[in-house]
């Protein structure tokens, strides 16, 4: 699910987002404390197991919002590229912490299943209805914001593995109430966990994709070489790195080599090639070295610096 914007961002207030994003927090505080208490009273572990997830959103959101202002620092000396990757840091954070919440739910359902326990259901319902209104309201609040960043949609999933907890929980607490079904109570603990790290799983990658300083997923790297090399005067173009700065900047640094007879028009044959780099694959960020066809490279590889 990988959503690259490279002409149009469409991006929120930076203040109202903050804004947003600390009532999130509040909230997901709040009931995590309620569903911790009502989970020990009613001896669930699907409580308990929702309460830790809500924990996670409480904390998932706070990185996701410091990430946010350190993301809007500009480039300096020391950080020539700026900061926009601390989204993809904390948005790899958000999702590893997902991931050892899912294995250890479940771990725990699968020894509930060896030694069951007695269940409250009513409190269970009680409790996952007022949880499912809040993680309802927290995800709507970030909807909007996750369309454009990884960091703040690994928020926003967190938020929706709980609203499919909380869902869970009550069809847990009901089936106890009306036939006694106690094995309900870890078995959706399973399905909860499972789900959340099949979500997790799924979008991490891309993640660490930006972080290893991948090329973007959705441009074709032979097709930006085949690119450059169809305009006029271009020999070839070798030692090419193409890579994701952030989310939503994509950047090619490689050496263009211009036919011997061209050399005069380098310049405009360069600036062709950049022209034709951004409108094509929304390549803002080209640098391009300069090379004579009679004096380039020795046999070099298309991509890397070997």
């Amino acid at each position: 699910m990988s959503h690259h914007h490279h002409h149009h961002h469409h991006h929120v207030d930076p203040e109202a987002g903050d804004f947003r994003m600390a009532l999130a927090v509040g909230v997901n505080m709040l009931l995590t404390v309620a569903q911790v208490v009502g989970g020990i009273l009613s001896g669930s572990l699907a409580m308990i197991a929702d309460a830790l997830h809500n924990f996670s959103d409480a904390i998932s959101l706070i990185i996701a919002a410091l990430a946010r202002k350190i993301a809007r620092r500009p480039a300096n000396a020391e950080m020539p590229f700026g900061y926009a990757r601390a989204e993809s840091v904390a948005a790899l954070i958000n999702y590893t912490t997902l991931i050892v919440i899912g294995v250890y739910l479940m771990i725990e359902a699968v020894l509930r299943f060896l030694s069951p326990e007695p269940v409250e259901g009513w409190m269970i319902v009680i409790i996952a209805g007022v949880a499912l209104v809040i993680d309802v309201a927290t995800a709507l609040l970030t909807y909007s914001m996750s369309k454009d960043s990884h960091n703040i949609r690994a928020a926003f999933l967190h938020n929706v593995a709980d609203a499919m907890g909380s869902l869970a929980v009550i069809l847990a607490g009901t089936l106890i109430l009306l036939f006694g079904w106690t094995w309900i109570d870890p078995l959706v603990t399973l399905l909860i966990a499972g789900y959340i790290l099949w979500m997790a799983f799924a979008e991490i990658g891309g993640v660490i994709r930006v972080l290893m300083l991948g090329s973007p997923p959705d441009v074709v790297p032979a097709q930006v070489l085949e690119a450059a090399q169809a305009i006029e005067g271009v020999a070839g173009l070798h030692k090419a790195h193409l890579w994701q700065v952030d989310e939503h900047t994509t950047a090619l640094q490689a050496h263009l080599v211009v036919d011997e007879g061209a050399w005069a028009r380098a310049d405009g044959i360069k600036r062709a090639v950049k022209e034709e780099m951004q409108s094509r694959f929304g390549l803002r960020q080209v640098t391009l070295e300069l090379e004579c066809s009679r004096h380039s490279c020795a046999s070099p590889q298309d991509w890397g610096d070997a």
